[in-house]
């Protein structure tokens, strides 16, 4: 990961108050957010990777890489499939049902790391997917050919329409980020910008602070502080994503 220099001195939710004055115009209506993976933790799905590397036992690129799945395509079917049963069974939370009211004071913008469907179900209308979906496959011939899927399971010898097998609609590693170009439009026109649930430090989706336009407001909610100076401008609420989008929520729509 880069390295981007220290780590800001200051933590808690009293930074927010420290740096925060004056309403948010009425016309600043442009919310956009960028979750990651600290959302989804508080329903019960497990984060990316332990602290040694391993995702679930299984050493990264063996099932998260083209290489690992021309190597072994049942073991990477298996663990996403896995992946996918477990999302299935867990439930949105506060801060996704938080982000979903917030629709009804701003146009609400959710650009996600994660590959869960919890922001739709919790009620979020516009959600856009940086790293793929679970609930989806795509062929491993066509990258275009995307399905569906109506079930939590992707078996071996489930192909698409020319007859390539079925692989997860999940953006591996090496891989280009296609939907990418489209999270930078969206955030040049943020109002507000918010990060959700991410210590800033999975690219390029980190990137996309660089491209908030100047006079938007910024607000990171994140246990972690990232470990490279923020701008000053960011009010940071060193809190779990549920707790940090009450203090929010409550702060925008008073606003």
């Amino acid at each position: 990961m880069p390295e981007k220099g220290s780590t800001p001195s200051g933590s808690g939710t009293a930074v927010i108050f420290c740096y925060f004055s004056g309403s948010i115009p009425m016309n600043q209506k442009r919310l956009v957010v960028l979750t990651g993976a600290g959302v989804s933790a508080e329903s019960g799905i497990r984060t990316f990777r332990d602290s040694n590397g391993l995702w679930e036992g299984h050493d990264i690129m063996e099932v998260a890489s083209p290489g690992g799945w021309r190597k072994n395509q049942a073991l990477v079917l298996d663990f996403y499939n896995q992946r996918r049963k477990q999302a299935q069974d867990c439930q949105p939370n506060d801060a996704h049902y938080a982000l979903a009211r917030l629709e009804r004071h701003f146009e609400v913008q959710i650009i996600t790391q994660n590959v869960d469907d919890l922001h739709e179900r919790a009620g979020s209308s516009n959600v856009l997917h940086l790293h793929g979906e679970l609930s989806k496959a795509q062929s491993s011939l066509d990258p275009s050919l995307v399905y569906t899927l109506d079930h939590w399971e992707i078996k071996e010898g489930t192909k698409c329409e020319k007859g390539s097998q079925l692989r997860p609609f999940i953006v591996w590693f090496g891989e280009a980020v296609p939907m990418m170009e489209p999270a930078i439009s969206l955030t040049s026109k943020a109002d507000v910008f918010l990060v959700l649930g991410t210590s800033m430090q999975v690219y390029p989706a980190a990137s996309l602070i660089d491209f908030v336009p100047k006079a938007a407001r910024k607000f990171l909610i994140d246990p972690q502080v990232p470990d490279f100076q923020l701008p000053r401008e960011v009010k940071v609420i060193q809190e779990k994503a549920t707790v940090g989008m009450r203090i929010l929520e409550d702060l925008l729509v008073s606003s």
